[in-house]
Protein backbone atom coordinates (compact mmCIF):
# COMPACT_ATOMS: atom_id res chain seq x y z
CA UNK A 1 0.00 0.00 0.00
CA UNK A 2 1.48 3.26 -1.15
CA UNK A 3 2.09 6.11 1.23
CA UNK A 4 2.07 9.38 -0.32
CA UNK A 5 1.98 12.66 2.60
CA UNK A 6 -0.98 15.21 2.25
CA UNK A 7 1.45 17.85 1.32
CA UNK A 8 2.65 16.40 -1.35
CA UNK A 9 1.96 17.22 -5.39
CA UNK A 10 1.19 14.36 -7.40
CA UNK A 11 0.58 15.98 -11.08
CA UNK A 12 -2.26 14.31 -13.18
CA UNK A 13 0.19 11.55 -15.61
CA UNK A 14 2.36 10.37 -13.23
CA UNK A 15 2.51 6.58 -12.90
CA UNK A 16 3.29 5.58 -9.01
CA UNK A 17 3.51 1.45 -8.08
CA UNK A 18 1.16 1.14 -5.41
CA UNK A 19 3.63 0.59 -2.84
CA UNK A 20 5.54 3.47 -3.57
CA UNK A 21 6.60 5.91 -0.63
CA UNK A 22 6.32 10.41 -1.03
CA UNK A 23 7.19 12.15 1.78
CA UNK A 24 5.86 15.57 2.81
CA UNK A 25 6.46 18.60 0.23
CA UNK A 26 7.37 16.57 -2.59
CA UNK A 27 6.29 17.16 -5.85
CA UNK A 28 6.18 14.33 -9.27
CA UNK A 29 6.14 15.94 -12.60
CA UNK A 30 3.48 14.47 -14.92
CA UNK A 31 5.72 12.47 -16.90
CA UNK A 32 7.70 10.44 -14.19
CA UNK A 33 7.18 6.64 -13.49
CA UNK A 34 8.33 4.91 -10.46
CA UNK A 35 8.56 1.41 -9.61
CA UNK A 36 7.83 -0.98 -6.98
CA UNK A 37 8.78 -0.19 -3.42
CA UNK A 38 10.73 3.27 -4.45
CA UNK A 39 10.94 6.05 -1.60
CA UNK A 40 11.16 9.84 -2.35
CA UNK A 41 12.14 11.89 0.85
CA UNK A 42 10.30 15.00 1.70
CA UNK A 43 10.92 17.92 0.24
CA UNK A 44 11.90 16.31 -3.32
CA UNK A 45 11.61 17.68 -6.97
CA UNK A 46 11.23 14.64 -9.10
CA UNK A 47 10.04 15.97 -13.02
CA UNK A 48 10.71 15.83 -16.25
CA UNK A 49 10.32 12.52 -18.61
CA UNK A 50 12.16 10.68 -16.06
CA UNK A 51 11.54 6.80 -15.22
CA UNK A 52 12.37 5.58 -11.74
CA UNK A 53 12.79 1.54 -11.12
CA UNK A 54 12.23 -0.61 -7.90
CA UNK A 55 13.43 -0.23 -4.32
CA UNK A 56 15.49 3.08 -4.96
CA UNK A 57 15.74 5.71 -1.87
CA UNK A 58 15.39 9.57 -2.75
CA UNK A 59 16.94 11.37 0.85
CA UNK A 60 15.21 14.91 1.77
CA UNK A 61 15.65 18.07 -1.15
CA UNK A 62 17.09 15.89 -4.48
CA UNK A 63 16.25 17.49 -7.87
CA UNK A 64 15.59 14.68 -10.42
CA UNK A 65 15.03 14.79 -13.69
CA UNK A 66 15.17 19.10 -14.28
CA UNK A 67 16.18 20.36 -17.53
CA UNK A 68 19.94 20.41 -19.09
CA UNK A 69 21.94 23.53 -17.81
CA UNK A 70 23.10 23.56 -21.45
CA UNK A 71 22.19 26.98 -23.45
CA UNK A 72 21.15 24.77 -26.66
CA UNK A 73 18.17 23.22 -24.84
CA UNK A 74 15.21 24.33 -26.48
CA UNK A 75 12.65 22.03 -24.37
CA UNK A 76 12.81 19.14 -26.01
CA UNK A 77 11.67 16.21 -24.55
CA UNK A 78 14.56 14.64 -23.79
CA UNK A 79 14.71 11.90 -20.69
CA UNK A 80 16.30 10.57 -17.68
CA UNK A 81 16.55 6.40 -16.95
CA UNK A 82 17.12 5.26 -13.76
CA UNK A 83 17.46 1.64 -12.67
CA UNK A 84 16.92 -0.70 -9.50
CA UNK A 85 17.65 -0.37 -5.65
CA UNK A 86 19.97 3.40 -6.11
CA UNK A 87 20.65 5.55 -2.71
CA UNK A 88 20.14 9.00 -3.43
CA UNK A 89 21.48 11.13 -0.65
CA UNK A 90 20.41 14.86 0.29
CA UNK A 91 20.50 17.59 -2.22
CA UNK A 92 21.82 15.32 -5.47
CA UNK A 93 20.89 16.93 -8.54
CA UNK A 94 20.19 14.61 -11.26
CA UNK A 95 19.37 16.05 -15.10
CA UNK A 96 17.56 15.02 -18.56
CA UNK A 97 19.79 14.09 -21.58
CA UNK A 98 20.08 16.61 -24.63
CA UNK A 99 19.09 15.93 -28.47
CA UNK A 100 23.28 16.90 -28.90
CA UNK A 101 23.83 13.19 -27.35
CA UNK A 102 21.23 10.16 -27.29
CA UNK A 103 18.83 12.31 -25.44
CA UNK A 104 18.86 10.39 -22.59
CA UNK A 105 20.73 10.67 -18.85
CA UNK A 106 21.35 6.71 -17.33
CA UNK A 107 21.73 5.89 -13.82
CA UNK A 108 22.02 2.05 -13.72
CA UNK A 109 21.77 -0.26 -11.23
CA UNK A 110 22.65 -0.35 -7.27
CA UNK A 111 24.58 2.80 -6.90
CA UNK A 112 25.44 4.62 -4.17
CA UNK A 113 25.49 8.65 -4.58
CA UNK A 114 26.48 11.06 -1.47
CA UNK A 115 24.88 14.71 -0.79
CA UNK A 116 24.98 17.36 -3.34
CA UNK A 117 26.47 15.81 -6.11
CA UNK A 118 25.14 16.67 -9.57
CA UNK A 119 25.08 14.49 -12.43
CA UNK A 120 24.29 16.28 -15.56
CA UNK A 121 22.92 15.65 -18.86
CA UNK A 122 23.47 12.66 -21.09
CA UNK A 123 25.89 11.03 -18.05
CA UNK A 124 25.68 7.47 -18.52
CA UNK A 125 26.03 5.99 -15.26
CA UNK A 126 26.64 2.16 -14.36
CA UNK A 127 26.23 -0.50 -12.08
CA UNK A 128 27.67 -0.75 -8.35
CA UNK A 129 29.01 2.54 -8.46
CA UNK A 130 30.13 4.87 -5.64
CA UNK A 131 29.89 8.70 -5.73
CA UNK A 132 31.08 10.53 -3.06
CA UNK A 133 29.75 14.14 -1.41
CA UNK A 134 30.08 17.06 -3.61
CA UNK A 135 31.32 15.24 -6.83
CA UNK A 136 30.52 17.20 -9.65
CA UNK A 137 29.63 15.59 -13.19
CA UNK A 138 29.88 17.61 -16.26
CA UNK A 139 27.61 16.60 -19.61
CA UNK A 140 28.67 13.56 -21.67
CA UNK A 141 30.67 11.37 -18.88
CA UNK A 142 30.24 7.69 -18.99
CA UNK A 143 31.10 5.98 -15.57
CA UNK A 144 32.24 2.36 -15.59
CA UNK A 145 30.72 -0.45 -13.18
CA UNK A 146 32.19 -0.72 -9.70
CA UNK A 147 33.96 2.75 -10.54
CA UNK A 148 34.54 4.71 -7.19
CA UNK A 149 34.80 8.53 -7.27
CA UNK A 150 36.28 10.83 -4.55
CA UNK A 151 34.59 13.60 -2.92
CA UNK A 152 34.56 17.05 -4.25
CA UNK A 153 36.17 15.90 -7.39
CA UNK A 154 35.40 17.54 -10.44
CA UNK A 155 35.03 15.54 -14.05
CA UNK A 156 35.45 17.43 -17.61
CA UNK A 157 32.70 16.89 -20.03
CA UNK A 158 33.07 13.70 -21.89
CA UNK A 159 35.66 11.86 -19.69
CA UNK A 160 34.89 8.39 -19.14
CA UNK A 161 35.99 6.55 -16.10
CA UNK A 162 36.55 2.74 -16.59
CA UNK A 163 35.56 0.45 -14.29
CA UNK A 164 36.88 -0.68 -11.40
CA UNK A 165 38.41 2.87 -11.50
CA UNK A 166 39.04 4.60 -7.96
CA UNK A 167 39.32 8.76 -7.72
CA UNK A 168 41.11 10.01 -4.82
CA UNK A 169 38.83 13.11 -3.17
CA UNK A 170 39.30 16.65 -4.61
CA UNK A 171 40.81 15.15 -8.07
CA UNK A 172 39.83 17.16 -10.79
CA UNK A 173 39.70 14.71 -13.85
CA UNK A 174 40.28 16.14 -17.36
CA UNK A 175 40.97 13.05 -19.64
CA UNK A 176 39.81 9.34 -19.17
CA UNK A 177 40.84 7.11 -17.05
CA UNK A 178 41.29 3.73 -17.88
CA UNK A 179 39.84 0.54 -15.79
CA UNK A 180 41.22 -0.36 -12.76
CA UNK A 181 43.51 2.31 -12.48
CA UNK A 182 43.75 3.73 -8.75
CA UNK A 183 44.95 8.11 -8.44
CA UNK A 184 44.22 11.43 -7.42
CA UNK A 185 45.42 14.63 -8.03
CA UNK A 186 44.64 18.12 -9.66
CA UNK A 187 45.18 16.98 -12.44
CA UNK A 188 44.39 13.33 -11.48
CA UNK A 189 47.40 11.20 -11.83
CA UNK A 190 47.54 7.26 -12.00
CA UNK A 191 49.42 5.71 -9.10
CA UNK A 192 48.54 1.65 -9.56
CA UNK A 193 45.76 -0.79 -9.96
CA UNK A 194 42.66 -0.52 -7.85
CA UNK A 195 43.61 -4.15 -6.25
CA UNK A 196 42.18 -4.01 -2.89
CA UNK A 197 38.84 -3.00 -4.66
CA UNK A 198 39.12 -5.87 -7.32
CA UNK A 199 39.55 -8.51 -4.39
CA UNK A 200 36.85 -7.51 -2.68
CA UNK A 201 34.39 -7.94 -5.90
CA UNK A 202 36.64 -11.45 -6.12
CA UNK A 203 39.31 -11.20 -8.99
CA UNK A 204 41.95 -13.90 -7.91
CA UNK A 205 45.60 -13.47 -7.77
CA UNK A 206 46.42 -14.17 -11.24
CA UNK A 207 43.78 -12.19 -12.55
CA UNK A 208 45.23 -8.91 -10.85
CA UNK A 209 48.97 -10.25 -11.76
CA UNK A 210 47.48 -9.70 -15.56
CA UNK A 211 46.18 -6.15 -14.94
CA UNK A 212 49.12 -5.13 -13.32
CA UNK A 213 51.26 -6.07 -16.06
CA UNK A 214 48.68 -4.37 -18.39
CA UNK A 215 49.50 -1.09 -16.42
CA UNK A 216 53.14 -1.45 -16.14
CA UNK A 217 52.62 -1.48 -20.20
CA UNK A 218 50.53 1.25 -19.97
CA UNK A 219 52.66 3.46 -18.24
CA UNK A 220 55.82 2.06 -17.13
CA UNK A 221 57.68 1.26 -20.11
CA UNK A 222 57.31 4.50 -22.12
CA UNK A 223 55.47 3.33 -24.63
CA UNK A 224 52.49 4.87 -26.73
CA UNK A 225 49.17 3.34 -25.86
CA UNK A 226 49.02 1.76 -29.38
CA UNK A 227 52.02 -0.02 -28.46
CA UNK A 228 51.23 -1.12 -25.08
CA UNK A 229 47.99 -2.33 -26.93
CA UNK A 230 50.54 -4.43 -29.23
CA UNK A 231 52.16 -6.30 -26.05
CA UNK A 232 49.25 -6.51 -24.06
CA UNK A 233 48.31 -9.52 -26.69
CA UNK A 234 51.20 -10.80 -25.35
CA UNK A 235 50.62 -11.54 -21.81
CA UNK A 236 50.01 -14.91 -20.96
CA UNK A 237 46.22 -15.13 -19.47
CA UNK A 238 43.61 -17.98 -19.52
CA UNK A 239 39.88 -17.05 -19.93
CA UNK A 240 39.23 -15.08 -16.76
CA UNK A 241 42.02 -12.87 -17.12
CA UNK A 242 41.84 -12.22 -20.92
CA UNK A 243 38.01 -11.37 -19.97
CA UNK A 244 39.37 -8.81 -17.24
CA UNK A 245 41.92 -7.29 -20.06
CA UNK A 246 39.37 -6.92 -22.57
CA UNK A 247 38.03 -4.49 -20.35
CA UNK A 248 40.90 -2.61 -20.72
CA UNK A 249 41.89 -2.82 -23.74
CA UNK A 250 38.62 -1.99 -25.22
CA UNK A 251 38.31 1.33 -23.26
CA UNK A 252 41.56 2.06 -24.73
CA UNK A 253 40.65 1.60 -28.34
CA UNK A 254 38.26 3.90 -27.98
CA UNK A 255 39.48 6.65 -26.22
CA UNK A 256 39.16 9.74 -28.41
CA UNK A 257 40.11 12.20 -25.84
CA UNK A 258 43.27 10.81 -24.65
CA UNK A 259 44.16 9.04 -20.86
CA UNK A 260 45.73 10.59 -18.13
CA UNK A 261 49.15 10.26 -17.80
CA UNK A 262 51.69 9.63 -15.18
Amino acid sequence: MSFIHPTALIADGAVLADDVEVGAYSIIGPHVSIGAGTIVGPHCVIDGHTRIGENNHFYRFCSIGGMPQDKKYTGEPTRLEIGNGNMVREYVTINTGTIQDVGVTRVGHDNWIMAYVHIAHDCQIGDHTIIANNVQLAGHIQVGDWAVLGGSSAFHQFVRIGAHAMVGGTSSVRQDIPPYVLGAGDPFRPSGVNTEGLKRRGADAETIRVIKEAYKLLYRRNLTVEQALMQMQDLPKNATETAALEVLTQFLALAKRGIVRA
